[in-house]
């Protein structure tokens, strides 16, 4: 499905991130890993070397809402592919800061702005750019969250962001497909991963009580909606903010 493709997957270094790597390579992707960590990052490219022997893949240690970080980026994968530009990007990385609107400070609502927002605009402005430069297809995949749609208690920061990467997404698709740039989000809903593994039972229970199928998503569930959209098989889709989700907030 994705063979002869190279991109990029950000936040790939542990969890969702990478997991959607993983089924990218498993489809015949190269993928470059971002991330701040570089152990993690560089567990998960043995991982991929695994999915796929035949693959270039390598990671990359910055900070995407670093402008300069950013710029080192685009440099390193043109480095990597001989001046390609990528055929897909995959804007994963975010964080929380949480805390209620009357105790939020500054730098929190900041903080993940700039992750979780700014950086998913700067790195389709700069991998765009590549394309339109290359004159030759991309799929940007942008991973929102149902509570950009929803909100949630204590979120304010973060809703706020998914709510933006959604509004991105779709007026990114309008402006880009002209050069045959799409764009799309992915908004999952509660997903089995570490951080969804510290959950108190109750606390579980009462969350899957209102997902319809009863059950957390599997992190590979995600990717491969990732991989639909980053494969041609979705040539006639953009501005779509599809819900992974089980069904929840139908």
């Amino acid at each position: 499905m994705l063979a002869n493709k190279v991109g990029i997957v950000t936040g790939g270094a542990t969890g969702l991130g990478r997991a959607i790597a993983q089924v990218l390579a498993k489809n015949g992707a190269s993928v470059v890993v971002v991330d701040l960590a570089e152990g993690p990052t560089g567990q998960t490219v043995d991982l991929l070397k695994k999915e796929n022997p035949s693959g270039n893949h390598a990671s990359f240690i910055g900070d995407v809402s670093n402008r300069a970080q950013v710029d080192q980026l685009r440099d390193f994968f043109k480095s990597q592919f001989n001046n390609a530009a990528p055929n897909f990007l995959v804007n994963n990385a975010g964080i929380t800061r949480d805390a209620t609107l009357l105790k939020m400070s500054e730098k929190q609502f900041d903080d993940v702005i700039n992750v979780n927002l700014k950086a998913v605009w700067m790195l389709s402005q700069t991998f765009a750019r590549l394309a339109v430069e290359a004159k030759t297809s991309q799929s940007i995949v942008n991973i929102s969250s149902i509570v950009g749609k929803t909100g949630n208690f204590g979120q304010t920061n973060y809703a706020a962001s998914k709510a933006g990467v959604i509004g991105l997404s779709k007026s990114a698709a309008k402006e880009l497909a002209k050069h045959n740039i799409r764009v799309n989000a992915i908004l999952p809903g509660f997903v089995h991963t570490d951080m969804v593994d510290k959950v108190p039972p109750k606390v579980l229970e009462g969350i899957l009580k209102g997902v319809p199928m009863r059950r957390l998503g599997r992190p590979e569930e995600l990717g491969n909606a990732v991989a639909f959209l980053c494969s041609d098989l979705s040539s006639f889709v953009t501005g779509a903010a599809i819900e992974v989700t089980g069904g929840l907030d139908m």
